[in-house]
């Protein structure tokens, strides 16, 4: 009696039919890919060859899907988390802040010898006329664009934690288009007047990170009093990379020049939303301290008691003898 070879043939076509369906997604996939980069090419111009192939800057679709994938995490994500119980992170968010730290410090170091190997002018540098050192600034501005995809995971770690406060407006804003904009630079202008600003954030994350990394620690909190001057330098560094920008625009060289008025456009964007943070966040809660202070109430941050509380606990104290 031959055997029944059915089962076999309709798996056979399964498998068959899978494949052709896996074939039509990746050819309408590749046409899209295709299509948007024909577009790009005619509004930018040709592409920098140096970063042919290079992970993820060969075609924007994965950017732009990993943009909206984290855009509906940050509106899924709350609701998902409601009516759960916060997670703590804590071993996470140690090892996670540490490797961003130790990431931004070598980035730093990469591109200010970079920098001093190729002979950068400050006033403006264009891609091309660094030898060498324009590929180790390609190179290193290649992990700084990586490194905003690994930056999605800052807000995560909000959603988790439940801390939905620190989800704002300007948080959003900056980690979706920071992902968004380090492609097109890759592509086009990944060196010259490009290292600039990614050298003072690099600096910057230094400092944020390693404080987040020790913010972790409950132990360590009394003693992390750097926070505000973070954002006061993340201002400053808007500023100069303002004034950096401009420079190449009031002495030009071979950079393009629609490049520069972004760049200044997006700083001048960023200084205000940081701004306006800056205001909400430390000037109304001082003003918020006096008035309490005024009133003999008391005052928590973080759990720790302020000292005011307890100077006003003595006097109490004091005055019940």
């Amino acid at each position: 009696m031959l055997p029944d070879r059915k089962p076999r043939r309709r798996a056979l076509c399964g498998w068959q039919h899978a494949l052709r369906l896996q074939t039509e997604r990746d050819y309408r996939m590749e046409r899209l890919d295709k299509t948007i980069n024909s577009y790009l090419d005619v509004w930018l111009g040709p592409r920098d060859p140096r970063v042919k192939g290079w992970l993820l800057l060969e075609n924007y679709t994965p950017t732009f899907i990993f943009s909206v994938l984290y855009l509906l995490i940050v509106w899924l994500g709350p609701k998902y988390m409601r009516n759960k119980q916060p997670f703590s992170c804590r071993g996470i968010l140690v090892v996670y802040n540490l490797g961003l730290t130790l990431l931004s410090l070598y980035m730093f170091y990469e591109l200010v010898t970079g920098v001093w190997e190729g002979g950068y002018n400050f006033f403006c540098q264009d891609t091309h006329s660094g030898g060498e050192a324009d590929m180790k600034i390609i190179r290193v501005l290649w992990w700084y664009y990586f490194s905003k995809l690994i930056e999605f995971m800052d807000t995560f770690f909000f959603i988790l934690r439940k801390n939905n406060h620190q989800i704002t407006v300007l948080h959003v804003y900056h980690h979706a288009t920071m992902l968004n904009i380090w492609w097109f630079v890759m592509n086009w202008v990944p060196c010259g007047h490009s290292y600039f600003g990614a050298t003072l954030n690099s600096f910057i994350h230094v400092l944020m990170y390693s404080y987040y990394g020790l913010s972790a620690v409950p132990a360590m909190r009394p003693y992390l009093w750097w926070k505000k001057y973070i954002t006061q330098g993340q201002l400053t560094q808007f500023v100069l990379t303002i004034f950096q920008t401009s420079c190449g625009v009031v002495w030009p060289c071979a950079f393009p020049q629609g490049w520069l008025y972004f760049q200044i456009s997006y700083m001048i964007s960023l200084i205000i939303l940081f701004t306006n943070f800056y205001i909400q966040t430390y000037n109304k809660k001082a003003s918020s301290r006096r008035k309490e202070y005024q009133n003999g109430s008391t005052a928590t941050v973080n759990g720790y008691w302020f000292a005011e509380s307890l100077h006003s606990s003595v006097q109490q104290l004091q005055c019940s003898k």
